[in-house]
């Protein structure tokens, strides 16, 4: 089992059951911070000091105080933290469902593990460490699920038309934009088969229950 894991979470309540996963799995040596600039910072001691984490344990969101900080989200700091020790095991503790961010955070930041905060996350907390540590990736069923159902690549044409859309914007006006920008194509009619098509392939009934799900899924 880990002998040294770093936990970045702010809430403190949450950090009472994270102490209790931890002594049930007998792990001897765990620390808390409730900033990202303070988690580096102890990872960058760490590895000075010849004694690295083994895991880092990280909420994604973190409440804005009167300490200023140079990093503001839990991605920021796995980003960061696999810059200067790569070989860290990171496990995300989130409220997070957004799969396209949760996705991202497997292959785009290359985390080890995701445990979505609710009922029951001690006990998938628990399983998640102890699957880590034996080099296991793990990705709670239910959001496998929808990474897997979510076949549509989105592409940056995608986006700025969607958000175009959010902003409630018609299509004409749309068409204009884009015109008037430079983006490729931007007549009406390839902007009405492009909706369409992301329409279909999100199972959306009308523009306002696309945009919904688009956020949903992080896509905006």
């Amino acid at each position: 089992m880990f002998k040294k894991v770093l936990i970045a979470e702010d809430h403190e309540i949450r950090n009472l059951g994270v102490i209790n996963t931890l002594e049930e799995l007998f792990v001897p040596e765990f620390e808390f911070v409730s900033y990202c600039d303070a988690a580096l910072k102890k990872v960058k001691s760490a590895i000075t000091e010849e004694k690295p984490y083994e895991l880092l344990i990280t909420d994604l969101e973190f409440d804005d105080d009167f300490v200023e900080q140079s990093i503001n989200s839990g991605q920021e700091l796995i980003a960061e933290v696999k810059k200067i020790q790569p070989n860290i095991k990171i496990i995300a503790f989130s409220i997070e469902k957004k799969t396209q961010l949760i996705d991202e955070l497997f292959h785009g930041l290359g985390i080890n593990g995701y445990v979505s905060k609710g009922r029951n996350d001690a006990k998938e907390l628990k399983n998640t460490i102890k699957r880590v540590f034996a080099d296991e990736i793990v990705i709670p069923q239910d959001i496998l699920n929808s990474i897997r159902n979510n076949t549509i690549e989105v592409t940056d044409y995608d986006i700025n038309l969607l958000d175009s859309l959010s902003r409630g914007w018609k299509q004409h006006e749309i068409c204009a934009h884009f015109k008037q920008e430079g983006l490729q194509p931007n007549s009406r009619s390839a902007i009405e088969k492009r909706l369409n098509d992301l329409r279909d392939s999100l199972n959306a009934r009308n523009n306002i229950e696309m945009i919904a799900i688009c956020k949903d899924m992080g896509i905006l």
